[in-house]
């Protein structure tokens, strides 16, 4: 995200105004929890986050959305819960707010509750306990919460290739946000880049999804 507010002429920060705030949030975070030999591999993305902004609010719920159902199938069984509640959050929204859950994200949030299916039946009774759940807002603090634990989850899972599967879920993101604020798609292809070192933040204990 500096590289991208050089890019942009902005100040240098890792906080610029050429990028979504969530979006530039997901990048930070893939960033930081990728390995040091996969890293440079993000290089190409950079470009494709400058000019992605505004104030669309279908963009959290579609970045927490792709976050949560591309973490779903692989973190740990704690995280799956809060991360199924967040699928159902976002999928209430989409539909409540904007009238309809669009078919690809629909049969997204299916597969994704397929390889959990005892995680979906759980959140769907705890949904269903909770009187104030039709009233619930979803702000950018909850997006935020849900790309954290999806993040974390995806880099430490005990699956092939966590690297892989953070690099599709930033360029999935970014083709989130192409589709609702305009811009150029994502070419997803590997690249032989000199290796970009970063310094993780430090981590933060992950709080409860409301």
């Amino acid at each position: 995200m500096e590289f991208a507010s050089y890019l942009s002429g902005e100040t240098w920060s890792d906080h610029p105004a050429c990028t979504h705030p969530l979006l530039a949030s997901l990048a930070r975070m893939v960033n930081d929890c990728t390995s040091d030999t996969a890293r440079s591999r993000l290089v190409p993305l950079i470009p494709s986050v400058i000019g992605l902004h505004g104030d669309d609010p279908r963009v959290r719920l579609m970045i927490a959305l792709r976050a949560a159902t591309s973490a779903l199938g692989v973190t740990s069984a704690d995280h799956q819960r809060a991360l199924a509640v967040g699928i159902l959050n976002c999928e209430r929204h989409l539909g409540d707010d904007f009238g309809e859950v669009p078919l690809e994200l629909a049969l997204r949030i299916r597969s994704a509750f397929d390889t959990a299916p005892e995680t979906e039946r759980w959140a769907r009774e705890f949904i269903a306990s909770m009187s104030t759940w039709s009233r619930s807002k979803f702000t950018d603090r909850t997006a935020e919460t849900i790309i954290r634990v999806s993040v974390q989850g995806i880099a430490e899972a005990c699956t092939p290739n966590p690297d892989d599967r953070l690099y599709d879920l930033l360029a999935g993101a970014i083709d989130d946000c192409v589709e609702v604020l305009g811009g150029t798609p994502v070419t997803a292809q590997p690249v032989t880049a000199q290796p970009v070192t970063a310094q993780p933040v430090n981590a933060e204990p992950v709080p409860a999804l409301r």
